[in-house]
């Protein structure tokens, strides 16, 4: 059963567009929640097929759109709405998540196909951030696996550098997308609510004091997310597990639009970590 493009209304919040991937069998499920990066969307890429290999080994797979990534409810790919994306946040994230995980904890909709007491979290690159920080403060999620995750907000926002000075003075910046050619702006909102909220967004803070089963899996290639962070949050928590892909850049091989009927090799590593280590400790 697959299902794409439904949406969660909020009272006075944006909408946020979501896709649920189970098998149906009337029998309760454990649930994985996804989480896209930076300048991403749950359609991008590959990340349907990773959700149909997850449905077959079992689980009931959720991924959404944070509300102000700059996708619509009537186009969630892309970026149509680059206002919305100029006044995203952390912040709004993180509430998004949570509208999420009470989507899944309280709709009756699915109740029968999924187990809303076993509740874990996958994303990728600057997701990963997000779910370790919300992981820490919910008792909901039950485990956390991180795919080229960060593992500091703060670094990248540069501080005093001549490019935080200028979009601090002008109030807004732009970030090329190297593939659709949009300039991305960014309010220095985005800034500000960091700062108003940093402890609470220190990734650092978040792994140290987590006290759920951790994979973090990193490519060797990396060039965004390198293996330096991937090693920092290994080592802020003594518990976690950390996991190589040998030749693994930032997306694991894949591009968009993916055209193959199957997953790169090294995101199939990925994914296949991933399902043992979540199997283990269902």
């Amino acid at each position: 059963m697959t299902v794409k493009n439904l949406i969660l209304e909020r009272k006075n919040k944006k909408p946020i567009v979501y896709d649920v991937f189970y098998k149906e069998s009337n029998t309760p499920k454990p649930i994985i929640i996804f989480c896209h990066g930076y300048k991403g969307y749950k359609d991008w890429g590959a990340w349907d097929l990773v959700a149909k290999q997850f449905l077959e080994e079992g689980f009931f797979f959720i991924k959404f759109n944070f509300s102000y990534n700059g996708g619509t409810i009537e186009n969630p790919i892309d970026f149509n709405d680059l206002e919305a994306f100029a006044n995203n946040n952390f912040s709004k994230e993180l509430e998004d998540l949570d509208a999420v995980i009470d989507l899944i904890s309280l709709n009756p909709n699915f109740s029968k196909e999924l187990d809303s007491t076993n509740i874990s979290l996958i994303a990728h690159s600057r997701g990963a951030g997000i779910i370790l920080i919300k992981a820490s403060e919910d008792s909901r999620v039950k485990s956390v696996v991180t795919w080229g995750g960060v593992s500091d907000f703060k670094s990248r926002f540069l501080i005093g550098s001549d490019h935080f000075n200028n979009w601090k003075e002008k109030g807004i910046t732009y970030i090329e997308n190297s593939r659709t050619k949009q300039l991305m702006p960014h309010k220095f909102q985005f800034f500000q609510d960091f700062a108003a909220n940093e402890e609470r967004l220190t990734i650092k803070l978040a792994v140290q004091k987590l006290n759920v089963p951790l994979l973090i899996i990193q490519g060797s290639d990396d060039t965004t997310v390198t293996e330096v962070e991937a090693k920092m949050l290994h080592q802020w928590n003594s518990k976690s597990e950390l996991e190589i892909i040998k030749f693994g850049d930032h997306s694991f091989g894949t591009i968009h639009p993916w055209k193959e009927s199957k997953l790169p090799k090294e995101l199939q590593k990925v994914v296949e970590k991933s399902i043992i280590f979540l199997k283990r400790d269902n």
